[in-house]
């Protein structure tokens, strides 16, 4: 996804916009307007809305009818969410935020249900609450028909309404993972057979489904669709690596991976620039953490030193230019919490802290290494150092 904001929360859940949400909200009310006469024939015939296609073409009726159901649709796909989102929290699971976007919405769990019978309940939940929203719109058509006969703006947007709804839920339960349908096929496969394996499986049906689906788009000259396909498939094999990894790495460490303490190269606060730029050069490293008094206050780049102009550099202080801010982590937490703040943070490299001072640093290359000889069977017990796996990089490299 790109960009996104938060707009406000609900049940104390975290409630934010991508920038792809706002660009296509009023590319679907334009659809929506543009195709409203075939959308009135198909729902008369369909469900037997009873619309007058006169009436909602007249003006501009098409094009505030179609922001209307847009956004009721978006809404739809809220209460969709959100029925994960209590179903996750009511098992214990942290719910960072939901977001709508591109192409619907995501519901982020901060940690990921291993239990089948919890995904399986947390993945059925939207599309419960899809079919709900669907058989509530469609009362709503019925209660307006008989009731206020001619309104048929109403009509219109509760008919649209209970057949997207429907649509949705069923097209969620497809077996495309990580959509619903994936995850529930995930959770019945791990009823007899290990997570990480039952992801594996769900991620390569998920892939079929996405070539399928991309394939029907392309005949259909459908770029959504398409979309959809290429989403899919890239989440479904993301996850799968995730999971994989996570399934080698528990019980590894950071202690185990990290390079250590007295193998790290560190700068102090009071060297200037040049003194860093020459160090880099000599050591081929782009990058030290910052040490005063034997504790880690920094960290400096090799980026932050090109920020001074030449003449500056040998009057300009480390602590001039560093950055104070540093993402850090424990040397006895797991190396797969490492690699996720790597991701999380966008950043090369974690200094590993104890008592405030400095123990090692640990890489991506560093936690890569381990899983590389973890799965070819080249380290059988975790508290095994595997230093001797290590690429050839210089010693203390913060790479």
């Amino acid at each position: 996804m790109f960009k996104s904001f938060r707009v406000g929360s609900l049940f104390g859940i975290p409630l934010r916009f991508d920038i792809t949400f706002l660009l296509v909200l009023p590319v679907f009310a334009g659809v929506i307007g543009l195709q409203m006469s075939e959308l009135v024939e198909v729902l008369n015939v369909a469900i037997g809305a009873g619309i007058d296609p006169a009436a909602v073409t007249a003006g501009y009726n098409p094009w505030v009818l179609g922001f209307i159901a847009a956004v009721g649709l978006f809404v739809g796909v809220l209460l969709h969410e959100l029925g994960h989102a209590v179903v996750a929290i009511r098992y214990g699971y942290g719910i960072e935020a939901i977001t709508l976007w591109l192409f619907g919405g995501i519901a982020h769990l901060v940690d990921q249900p291993e239990d089948w019978r919890h995904e399986f309940a947390i993945a059925i939940a939207g599309p419960i609450v899809s079919v709900l929203v669907g058989v509530g719109s469609y009362a709503g058509l019925v209660i307006v028909g008989s009731i206020f006969g001619a309104a048929d703006g109403a009509l219109f947007v509760f008919a649209y309404l209970a057949v997207l709804n429907i649509a949705l839920a069923a097209f969620n339960m497809l077996p495309g993972f990580p959509m619903d349908g994936g995850r529930v096929l995930r959770a019945l496969l791990a009823r007899n057979r290990p997570f990480a394996q039952a992801t594996q499986q769900a991620a390569e049906v998920g892939k079929w489904f996405a070539l399928v689906l991309g394939l029907f788009g392309l005949l259909a000259f459908n770029v959504f669709m398409i979309g959809i396909a290429f989403f899919i498939y890239i989440a479904a094999a993301g996850e799968a690596q995730q999971v994989v990894t996570k399934a080698a790495l528990e019980g590894i460490t950071v202690r185990d991976v990290m390079t250590p303490g007295e193998d790290v190269r560190t700068m102090s606060t009071d060297e200037s620039v040049t003194d860093l730029l020459e160090r880099m050069l000599d050591e081929r490293h782009t990058g030290y953490p910052v040490v005063s008094n034997g504790a880690l206050v920094g960290i400096v780049t090799l980026s932050d030193a090109q920020r001074v102009r030449p003449e500056e550099r040998p009057a300009m202080r480390v602590e001039d230019v560093m950055t104070r801010d540093v993402h850090t982590i424990e040397p006895d937490e797991d190396a797969m919490e490492a690699l996720t703040r790597l991701q999380g943070n966008g950043v090369g490299r974690l200094p590993v802290v104890e008592n405030g001072a400095i123990a090692g640093i640990v890489s991506r290359t560093d936690i890569m290494t381990a899983l590389s000889v973890i799965q070819q069977g080249g380290i059988a017990n975790p508290d095994e150092r595997i230093d001797d796996a290590r690429p050839d990089v210089p010693e203390g490299s913060t790479d």
